[in-house]
């Protein structure tokens, strides 16, 4: 059994890559944009500073006060009250700064044809004391199919594949008041504090949309939205269509979910059993065209395409996906939905590594949003500095240095630099003239398959 000891001895060089975050973002400015000021006292970058921080320190803040291992000498009290301040607007600064890192940095590292998604998933955030936490509720956890207390992390992010970076969320309570367990004080519904109030008690599938307008105007962009089940509606896939934006989605099997097709509405169920399937050992089991939408009044039906894929879980079963965008083929819109797992994953890295749920036992509906905040900064500074360090592909800083050479690029393109670096040589080696490396050029050429020498010619 293995002992991860107390004091950390790279403390230095995590304080210094935290530092450059900070810095290379902006990000005291953007929480300044944001309301996150202090009239006096301790600055608001200090503080913060030490949040974010205090995941790679020993013990709790509560500890480190008691053993004198606090860096600045700020009482108990200046560390709650930065985090319960009801003007910071803490969901506008999640969004503003994914914006800087992905738009500023992380587009520089791929090609404009990688299939960037917009992702939306939600996780139970469980809470203990849930009587006495403002806007505790009970609510279902897909997980284990039971009620638990406390919180539904609606979580909008963005993944190319490689990396995924959180954008916004909100920390839901039931719309049922019957089902709200802690406080429910009066606030102004003008304010930041009430408008995160407001968001927390409206439904999952209305608030989707909401973190995705924010996105949008905060300057954020991705060519599709990947969601289970749960937010599968027909109401909600138009919707994000009418944004300019492609859906790629687990479809829920209900009855109560119909779609248009051959001229019928009909549920998946209904349409997979009235086709004909694939067989042998495709990837797919059927793939069909149909209209969503025209539900509800004044809503018009979009194209969409469902396509069912053998359940790996159990092979007698089926799951299907339905993508709006009707150029894919049905292989990448398999590939494309596999993206939407990163949010699980990131789930997972926040609940065992991160200290969310466990950090900060606050009672306040606004210091819990703040610290959900702290969570995610701490998980963009992760993804940034793994891209940046671990990725082959950047080799670290050296990918600035070269980042006209890394980028992707054709196979006739990579074959001429081959050709020229070899005529270079053979020039210098040999001392060859113009006209005579012309020559051997030409009969190079002459000697190489027809495919390969169009493509040559061609570069």
């Amino acid at each position: 059994m293995s002992i991860v000891p107390s004091i950390r001895t790279d403390e230095k060089s995590i304080s210094h890559a935290i530092t450059q975050f900070i810095s290379v973002y902006g990000i005291v400015d953007l929480l300044a944009r944001c309301g996150g000021t202090k009239a006096k006292g301790f600055s608001a970058a200090e503080l913060f500073t030490y949040i974010l921080t205090n995941m790679f320190r020993s013990g709790s803040f509560y500890m480190q006060q008691k053993l004198g291992r606090v860096p600045a000498a700020f009482a108990k009290n200046t560390y709650y009250r930065f985090l319960m301040n009801p003007r910071t607007n803490w969901l506008r600064f999640t969004t503003m700064l994914s914006e800087r890192i992905i738009n500023q940095h992380l587009r520089r590292l791929s090609s404009e044809n990688r299939d960037d998604c917009f992702v939306i998933d939600d996780s139970l955030y469980e809470r203990i004391g849930f009587r006495r936490t403002e806007l505790a509720s009970s609510v279902f956890d897909h997980v284990s199919h039971r009620f638990k207390k406390g919180f539904r992390l609606l979580t909008l992010g963005w993944t190319d594949g490689c990396t995924f970076l959180p954008i916004n969320y909100s920390l839901l309570a039931s719309a049922n008041k019957e089902n709200i367990l802690g406080p429910c004080g009066k606030i102004d519904r003008r304010t930041n504090a009430g408008k995160r109030r407001v968001m927390a008690r409206q439904k999952a599938t209305v608030v989707m949309i909401e973190l995705l307008k924010m996105a949008l105007a905060s300057g954020h962009r991705a060519k599709y939205v990947l969601f289970d089940s749960w937010f599968s509606n027909p109401h909600q896939i138009v919707e994000i269509k009418d944004l300019g934006l492609d859906v790629i989605a687990m479809v829920k099997k209900s009855t109560k979910r119909t779609y248009l097709f051959a001229g019928k509405r009909m549920d998946v169920k209904a349409i997979f059993a009235s086709c004909k399937k694939r067989r042998g050992r495709s990837r797919y089991l059927l793939s069909v065209p149909v209209k969503v939408g025209q539900d509800k009044e004044n809503e018009h039906a979009i194209d969409a395409r469902l396509v069912y894929v053998r359940n790996r879980n159990n092979r007698k079963d089926w799951i299907a996906i339905l993508c709006t965008n009707m150029e894919l083929s049905e292989q990448d819109i398999i590939r494309i939905y596999g993206h939407r797992w990163d949010i699980e994953v990131f789930f997972k890295t926040c609940k065992s590594s991160l200290l969310l749920r466990r950090e900060y036992h606050g009672l306040s509906y606004d210091g819990l949003t703040a610290h959900v905040a702290m969570v995610f900064t701490r998980y963009m500074l992760l993804s940034v500095s793994k891209r940046d360090d671990e990725d082959s592909r950047t080799i670290g800083e050296l990918f600035y240095l070269m980042i006209e050479e890394v980028a992707d690029i054709t196979f006739n393109q990579s074959m001429q630099i081959l050709v020229d670096a070899m005529l270079a040589t053979v020039q210098e080696t040999f001392r060859l003239t113009d006209a005579q490396v012309e020559n051997f050029y030409k009969d190079f050429l002459s000697k190489l398959p027809a495919p390969m020498n169009r493509l040559l010619q061609a570069a």
